[in-house]
């Protein structure tokens, strides 16, 4: 488990971090989610002992991580895929990380042949791609075994088959009950993977929800309608305060529920082949929620 409570950190006159409070249970995959300079990398680090805290606290299953010896043991984490030394072959990288964390030889092997790069355990790291780079990085904290896991950015680079992968890895390490916490800006993918969202926007925390209670909060929900009487209905709906979009016998409505559309219909005898109500996806929930804490929107073309 992860417990951060009202964590800060400064840098001069910039907060990165403003009092966040959360909480990432084990048996999850939590979502860590925010715009570019929201604050994830910062707390992320904050959580390892990379960085220390302005204020505030940060635990590991009950200790700072930076408490602990034999660290991978208790955490594993992917936080730059790049930061590994390109001299290296794969299998030497993991070794020696594996000496200093008192793991056995074995693991490596193990590791290695779990994020399909079996093949490549001899080749220096320098010739990797961006994609293999990141196996590496997440065979590194898989490496220990820990029952805490944290990822930064870990989609970056990988094929259509290894996200697929990655997300099936996430959750199968969830359900053995193990902390998953994975930082990502790729909303289609956290609506795939996480069960928890933690979001933050300029430092301070927005949500620490589940997926489905976060996308509920979006405010962009719409009503699919199929009828033969489209244009009729259109103009009842419109007179009824909606916004309707019309493609053919399908209306898309929004600014009515569902229940009341079937109401308007009944009432003038119209029928209706569907009825289909819609809540806002997690990018649209995710977009409207957080768009006060956009660092650098972008403008309209001139």
């Amino acid at each position: 488990m992860i417990e951060v409570n009202e964590l800060t950190k400064r840098y001069g006159a910039t907060t990165a971090v403003d009092n966040l409070t959360f909480t990432v249970r084990p048996g999850l995959v939590t979502g860590f989610l925010g715009p570019n300079g929201a604050g994830r990398s910062t707390t992320l680090r904050m959580i390892l002992g990379l960085h220390a805290p302005t204020s505030g606290t940060v635990t590991v299953d009950g200790r700072p991580f930076r408490t602990r010896s034999r660290g991978l043991r208790h955490v594993g984490s992917l936080l730059d895929a790049h930061d590994v030394h390109g001299g290296h072959t794969a299998i030497a990288h993991l070794s020696a990380l594996a000496r200093g964390n008192r793991i056995p030889r074995s693991r490596v092997t193990e590791v290695l042949a779990e994020v399909g790069l079996a093949s490549a355990a001899r080749r220096r790291i320098g010739g990797f791609s961006l994609g293999m780079k990141q196996r590496l990085g997440i065979a590194t904290a898989l490496l220990g075994d820990p029952p805490v896991l944290l990822f930064d950015e870990p989609l970056n680079g990988l094929d259509p088959e290894g996200v697929k992968w990655v997300r099936d890895l996430f959750r199968r390490l969830a359900a053995q009950g193990r902390t998953v916490f994975v930082s990502s800006h790729l909303m289609s993918e956290m609506e795939h993977t996480a069960h928890q969202l933690v979001v933050i926007g300029r430092g301070v925390l927005i949500a620490a929800e589940s997926l489905a209670e976060f996308s509920a909060r979006g405010t962009r929900r719409s009503v699919t309608v199929g009828t033969p009487a489209a244009p009729v209905l259109k103009d009842l709906l419109t007179a009824a305060g909606a916004a309707v979009h019309t493609e053919g016998d399908l209306l898309t409505v929004t600014g009515l529920t569902a229940a009341r559309v079937s109401e308007i219909a009944q009432q003038h005898r119209i029928p209706l082949h569907r009825l289909d109500a819609r809540s806002a996806s997690l990018e649209e929930a995710f977009m409207e929620l957080t768009a006060d804490s956009v660092q650098y929107p972008a403008g309209e073309p001139r």
